[in-house]
């Protein structure tokens, strides 16, 4: 997981990479500017990092919300700061449900059912801040 920021102004709202900040607008930008270059949406983006489905009343879905406004069909985010363990496992397993073949939503269910069944992680605070915005199949 890495961090990201939702605020009601677009400077302060970013998602943390490697060296740098990518603010909203350049995340909009670059969602759009694939959309224009190809004749297949984004299928899923996956924003793992802390916070990326919370907004305000400006974006009740924060940076999940503004993916899929700018193209992408799904994005799974989450609601609060997350973990990095217990968020490496869940996408670990959410992806080996993908590569089955199952819908997002199934995947993402199975991934954090398979994160309550651990003590450790039984807590809703682990498997429950993960949610699915836009098409779930």
């Amino acid at each position: 997981a890495t961090h990201g920021q939702f605020s009601s102004n677009p400077e302060q709202t970013f998602i943390l990479t490697w060296d740098e900040k990518i603010k909203v607008k350049e995340f909009e930008d670059l969602l759009r500017f694939r959309e224009q270059g190809s004749a297949n949406p984004i299928e899923l983006l996956v924003l793992s990092a802390c916070q990326t489905a919370a907004g305000d009343k400006r974006a009740a879905l924060g940076l999940a919300g503004v993916a899929v406004r700018s193209g992408a069909r799904s994005t799974l985010a989450t609601l609060w700061s997350v973990k990095d363990q217990s968020t490496a496992q869940l996408m670990s397993e959410f992806y080996q449900e993908l590569s089955k073949g199952v819908r997002k939503a199934e995947a993402l269910r199975t991934a954090q059912l398979n994160l309550l069944k651990q003590p450790k992680y039984e807590h809703p605070f682990y498997w429950a801040p993960f949610v699915l915005v836009g098409n779930w199949l």
